[in-house]
Formats: structure tokens, sequence, C-alpha cells
């Protein structure tokens, strides 16, 4: 989705000048667009009041914001001290060929996001690969791989 005047007007009509809803603004646009594109933040920041420098600073800071275009379906792989035991970062690697982007990347079809999270809390299901908001437990590469498939055809 391209940034539109129209949609970042939408968002900023909500929000008054003011420094202090710099972030309720950019998680707006992050909501609008899946990521925040560097238009928006400049017209955010210039609307608010706010440096651009500023803006910068807090998407960088907190995980929550992504400054590139994340995929349709978000993989995160536990790191954590049970996953990491029972092969996750194997996962990982697997995932990479797979779906040919690094951790921390989007695919060029815009897809899928991959990423490592160093705990989701689940360690008596390790390892553990979080496929949006589902819970893939006790996982492999065949699982996953056949799981991928599915997701690929809806």
């Amino acid at each position: 989705m391209s940034v539109t005047f129209s949609a970042l007007e939408n968002i900023l009509e909500r929000y008054p000048p003011s420094s202090e809803h710099l972030i309720s603004a950019l998680q707006d646009v992050q909501a609008k667009f899946n990521y925040i594109p560097p238009a928006a933040m400049t017209a955010v920041c210039e609307h608010l009041g706010v440096p651009v420098s500023r803006g910068w600073a807090v998407a960088t800071f907190y995980k929550s914001f992504s400054l590139e275009p994340k995929g349709v379906h978000e993989i995160k792989v536990c790191l954590g001290t049970a996953c990491h035991l029972k092969g996750g970062a194997r996962l990982v690697e697997s995932l990479e060929r797979e779906l040919k982007v690094e951790r921390g990347h989007t695919t060029r079809d815009l897809r899928f996001s991959l990423d490592t999270v160093n705990c989701v809390g689940a360690c008596a299901l390790a390892p553990v690969v979080v496929v949006d908001e589902g819970y893939q437990a006790n996982t492999n590469s065949r699982r996953l791989k056949k799981f991928l498939k599915n997701v690929t055809k809806e």
C-alpha cells in the first residue's frame, strides 16, 4: 500500500498539533501501512511540531515499530534457552533457506517477515515458532515447511 495524502490526512486529523501524540500517531501509521514510511514520518512530525529526528528516535527505540515493510504473515522464532536447546537456531536457518530471506527482513513479495525473539513464554512447548498470532509448538523444519505451504495457499 502506498502512502497517500488522504490516508495520512485521516490519521493526522485525529491529533491536535502537540508532541504528546507522537507515539499514538505513529502507531496509527504503522497499523495503516504495516510499517512507518519515511514520507509518513515527515508528515506526522510536521503536523505535531516535532523534529523528524525525534520521530526516528522514537520509531527506532520501540521494537513494535517497523521502518521497513512487513509481510502479510509475521514469523517469529523463539530463541530462548529451551527453544535454543531444542533446535530453534536450526529452524531459523531452515526458514531463511525456504523463504530466501534473512532474519529481521521481509520476503520480496511482502508475503512473510522473519524475525527471532528472546522468549515467547512457552518453554514447555519448545521449540516454538509464532506465525502471526498462532503458536507452532514442538515444531521441526518439516512441519514448518508443510505449514507454510498451507499458508501460501490461502
